[in-house]
C-alpha cells in the first residue's frame, strides 16, 4: 500500500469505530492482530473495543496525528468522553475528561497486524 492508500484505510478503519460497525471490523482487522504483545484474534481485539464503548458511551475517536511509512502508521489520537466508571483504575465515574492515545500500527498487506497503544494516564489524573 501507498502512503495515501494506507492513509485512507486507517481512516476508515477509525469510522468504522465510531459507528461501532463490528460486522465490517474484519475488512481492516487481521484475524490474528496483536494488541500491545497480546495476541487476541479478530474475536478478542472486537471484544476489547465493544467493551470500551460500554464503559465509555460517547467514545469516538478523533485523529490529531497522523503519520504514515508504509507499512506502520503512527497516530495520535484524541478523546473527549465520559467513561461511567472506572477507567485505566481512576474513579472517573461519568466526569468528563480529555486525552490522547500514541499509536502505532503495522499492515499485514491490507489490514492491521499490530497495534502498539499507550493512552496518556497523567493528563486524565490531572482532570480528576
Amino acid at each position: 500500500m501507498t502512503r495515501d492508500e494506507l492513509a485512507d484505510a486507517y481512516r476508515a478503519y477509525i469510522a468504522c469505530l465510531n459507528r461501532q460497525d463490528w460486522s465490517s471490523l474484519g475488512r481492516f482487522v487481521h484475524g490474528d492482530v496483536v494488541h500491545n504483545a497480546r495476541p487476541l484474534g479478530l474475536s478478542g481485539y472486537r471484544a476489547m473495543l465493544e467493551q470500551d464503548f460500554r464503559e465509555i458511551p460517547d467514545l469516538q475517536f478523533h485523529i490529531g496525528m497522523l503519520v504514515t511509512d508504509p507499512p506502520r502508521i503512527a497516530a495520535r489520537l484524541k478523546f473527549d468522553c465520559a467513561p461511567v466508571g472506572r477507567f485505566l483504575g481512576l474513579a472517573v465515574n461519568g466526569r468528563r475528561i480529555s486525552f490522547c492515545e500514541n499509536v502505532f500500527y503495522e499492515f499485514g498487506g491490507d489490514k492491521i497486524h499490530q497495534v502498539w497503544s499507550v493512552i496518556d494516564k497523567t493528563a486524565i489524573e490531572a482532570q480528576l
